[in-house]
């Protein structure tokens, strides 16, 4: 979604929030509910307990179909990998995995992560036609969806309140009763499966952050390296606090654009890493990577432990003599600092778009 389709996008909904008269900031929702207390979830209407257990926020969206201010309520810019379950029955709605960045102030998702859990009405309050989603055990009011997601994921964005959800972080979801919707995130590369023998050691990765130009094509290089567990694009470097891309590409807030990797060093030695990165970029040209200029554009080794910072060192020198390149190898090596998540529509950008600009190969 382009930059003026999302300011437009936000300027919309903000318009329809004051349409249909939403006032207030909402409250952290209660993180106590789950799949555990389902009966007590089953009959809190009946009980009249959800005026107790539900913040005034919470009560008005589920229960009189409400709406939250848009940019004011606790989800909307979340990135964290996890699911979205209903505030009242604790039935599971959302994954973060389907979680995309629409610019117009609520949490979006392309589509739920439990299809008849989700159920749509035809809502013609406030003079319009749209097509409002309730919760089906709960018979909460969630929001509503619209048809203009991402093309490229069906055409879907199901607006939702935060104060309808409450959420479950990946490594809770287990524990919490939410263990049949973990294969996405295995797949994914998030966690690692369970094995039969249960005595087996946990696999021990580790991370790197590299930079080396525009982050999407380098991202794109790294995830098929044998060895990589996951990768993510972000913003490394700079001093600015959850920076955004709106910031990082003025070139002025010291972020390289960068991808955090997490690799088995038993089966990718970081040597070997460092070895691919120094093949899918130019590491001799200054604050700048192909058509793309700034130092956002830099080509950087952001290090965890002492024993990278060495290796990265090592691997350099042997790159600036190798003769491959005919200026000398300029690739800075810093202690990693704040990494900021990406927007989600830099998230994988080339597997959604495999046609998308691109500076970078591997060279031999």
């Amino acid at each position: 979604m382009t930059a003026s389709r999302k300011g437009l996008l936000a300027a919309l909904c903000a318009a329809l929030a004051a349409l249909v008269g939403c006032t207030g900031n909402p409250q952290p929702a209660n993180t106590t509910e789950g799949p555990m207390a389902a009966k007590a979830n089953d009959n809190a209407k009946s009980n009249g307990d959800l005026r107790k257990r539900l913040t005034d926020m919470q009560y008005r969206v589920t229960q009189e179909s409400a709406t939250e201010p848009p940019f004011k309520n606790e989800f909307w810019d979340a990135h964290d990998d996890g699911i979205y379950v209903d505030i009242v029955s604790g039935k599971a709605l959302f994954s973060s995995l389907d979680k995309f960045d629409s610019g117009c102030g609520w949490p979006s998702f392309t589509r739920p992560i439990d299809g008849p859990e989700v159920v749509e009405n035809t809502d013609t309050s406030h003079g319009m036609k749209r097509i409002e989603v309730r919760s089906k055990t709960a018979d909460s009011h969630l929001g509503h969806v619209f048809e203009d997601g991402p093309a490229d994921q069906g055409g879907l964005r199901y607006c939702i309140n935060s104060a309808s959800l409450r959420f479950v972080p990946l490594a809770e979801m287990e524990a919490e009763g939410y263990g049949q919707y973990l294969k996405p995130f295995v797949d994914k590369g998030l966690i690692k499966a369970k094995t039969e023998d249960a005595k087996a050691p946990a696999v021990a990765t580790e991370t790197v952050v590299l930079a080396g130009g525009c982050f999407w094509g380098m991202e794109e290089l790294i995830r098929a390296i044998p060895g990589v567990v996951s990768t993510e694009v972000g913003y490394c470097g700079g001093e600015l606090k959850n920076a955004k891309y709106e910031d990082v590409k003025k070139g002025s807030t010291g972020h390289a654009e960068s991808v955090k990797v997490v690799y088995d060093p038993a089966k990718l030695k970081f040597e070997d890493l460092l070895g691919w990165y120094f093949r899918m970029h130019d590491p001799t040209t200054l604050n700048r990577q192909g058509n793309d200029i700034g130092t956002q554009y830099r080509s950087a080794i952001f290090y965890f432990t002492e024993e990278q910072r060495q290796v990265a060192e090592t691997v350099k020198a042997r790159v600036d003599k190798s003769g491959k390149w005919k200026k000398p190898v300029v690739t800075q090596i810093v202690k990693a600092g704040d990494f900021s998540v990406a927007e989600d529509y830099h998230q994988d950008y080339l597997q959604k778009h495999p046609n998308g600009y691109t500076c970078h190969w591997l060279r031999d």
